[in-house]
């Protein structure tokens, strides 16, 4: 059975009965006063049903939407209504264990006792509480810090397609920040996968993070109802941090986008007129009251990034379209430069971000961060003539700004503490002043003479003249003493 909070007996005292049950939508018919919108209501021999009102369609009847399975509900069967909405557990017991939508554990291990429930629905802060100042975010992750750091209470997405390395990331900034920072972390996945959950759940364990995280799933076998409400259950507990505790947060959501299809479903099912591709009318109401609540406040932050996937890699569609809009930076993951072997794969010309100029990150960094996409955009454009006529086709200057181009983005890459068992290559945390001057010097053609392999999959820049040389020592090592000797020859 669901915990909630206890109620009086004048909560306790009303009751109605099942009108009709048609999948995850429940009518409950009232004689007496009928209970809020957002009043969860209980049903099934032991209360194990959990009904979220949604809508009072007469005096005596209110449509709902099942939280749970509904398997065994009929006409007539009794309805208890609680008196109170869908409550979250707060409270420094809550760090370093997995919860679902309800507040139970699902970590098998012992339940929560005198913990403090708080209402999913509240406000976003006032304006007059948030904090004017923007600040940057590190993550110790290059591509992101150089060219499009994050803002601190501010929300990032990591947009991509299946299979591009968004919940990877995601874990890999779980990793870096709570190292790192005073902070706490706080997973959300929706409609994510079981396995999923489950090896983030060993991973974070391993890596020593869990006491200062706590992770809330709604699988994507669960009831839409359960996947649209579990963002909120994962605000309010990041909401009391930061309130109540004065620490900051960092609120991972995995994925934003299978937040919007819940409520799709929930619209589709209560009978809404679908708008634009199907998605509900009510989606850019249904998605602000989430988002404005991560917020930076005098108390504290909540930082929050999000994966969004994006339907069939289309970002007009209508859920990538309002996203973007309540973002301070989009992470763009590129399925071209995954296929390429360039981790993390972040697009450079199509990741942007807010926090990019010079009144917040410096002068210097600024003009780095343009540098870059500069030489990056110009190899773009070089690219199709280098496939027709060859790189000898392009002038002096041309060659140059490829040979910097390709240096950038093989510096760019990194490995992560969290592939280490996939890559056995040991993760690197870099620091932003690391980052900013490697890419200073590839800039400065200080590193033409050394292959472009030698600075893939590095920290910070000096590692690359160490790699060539044992690259070189172990290619010397490798050639038969002819081959020596011819080589010896030729120079």
């Amino acid at each position: 059975m669901p915990q909630g909070p206890v109620t009086n007996d004048r909560q306790t005292a009303n009751f109605g009965e099942v009108a009709a049950v048609r999948g995850s939508v429940v009518d409950v018919r009232f004689d007496g006063a009928l209970p809020d919108i957002h009043t969860l209501l209980r049903a099934g021999a032991a209360n194990q049903i959990a009904i979220e009102v949604l809508a009072q369609r007469d005096a005596h009847h209110v449509r709902g939407i099942a939280l749970t399975p509904t398997q065994g509900l009929e006409r007539g069967m009794r309805v208890h209504n609680t008196g109170a909405p869908l409550q979250a557990p707060v409270g420094k017991q809550i760090l370093s264990r997995m919860f679902d939508v309800f507040g139970n554990t699902i970590d098998r291990q012992p339940a929560l006792d005198a913990v403090q429930w708080r209402s999913v629905h509240q406000p976003p802060p006032p304006l007059v509480r948030r904090s004017t100042q923007s600040q940057v975010f590190e993550t110790g992750i290059k591509a992101i810090d150089v060219l499009t750091p994050l803002e601190r209470g501010g929300k990032a997405g990591l947009f991509g397609g299946a299979g591009v390395g968004k919940t990877v990331l995601l874990a890999e900034m779980i990793h870096n920040m709570i190292g790192h920072q005073e902070g706490v972390s706080i997973f959300c996945g929706i409609g994510e996968r079981s396995r999923e959950g489950e090896e983030l759940y060993r991973e974070m364990q391993a890596a020593g993070v869990l006491p200062d995280m706590l992770m809330i799933f709604a699988q994507m076998n669960e009831p839409p109802g359960a996947r649209f409400r579990v963002g909120h259950v994962a605000l309010t507990m990041a909401e009391y941090f930061r309130d109540d505790e004065h620490r900051d947060v960092l609120l991972l959501i995995d994925n934003i986008f299978r937040f919007i299809q819940a409520g799709s479903e929930v619209s589709g099912l209560m009978g809404q007129m679908p708008s634009r591709l199907g998605y509900q009318p009510t989606m850019g109401t249904e998605l602000a009251a989430l988002e404005e609540r991560i917020a930076n406040t005098d108390n504290g932050a909540i930082t929050s990034i999000q994966a969004v996937y994006v339907p069939a890699d289309d970002f007009t569609d209508p859920a990538a379209v309002h996203t973007f809009s309540h973002l301070s930076a989009s992470i763009v993951l590129s399925r071209k430069r995954a296929s390429e072997g360039l981790f993390p794969a972040i697009d450079p010309l199509q990741s942007n971000s807010k926090v990019l100029t010079p009144g917040i990150v410096g002068e210097r960094h600024y003009r780095l961060a343009q540098a870059i996409r500069r030489t990056l955009a110009q190899y773009a454009e070089l690219k199709d003539i280098i496939a027709m006529l060859g790189l000898e086709q392009l002038s002096p200057e041309d060659r140059k700004v490829v040979a910097r181009a390709r240096r950038l983005e093989r510096f760019l890459t990194q490995p992560f503490f969290t592939t280490e068992q996939f890559t056995n290559l040991r993760g690197k945390l870099v620091s932003l002043d690391d980052a900013l001057q490697g890419c200073e010097r590839i800039l400065a053609d200080e590193f033409k003479d050394l292959p472009e392999s030698a600075l893939y999959m590095i920290g910070a820049v000096d590692e690359a003249t160490a790699k060539a040389k044992a690259s070189a020592q172990s290619a010397g090592a490798a050639q038969t003493p002819k081959e020596q000797r011819h080589a010896v020859d030729d120079t």
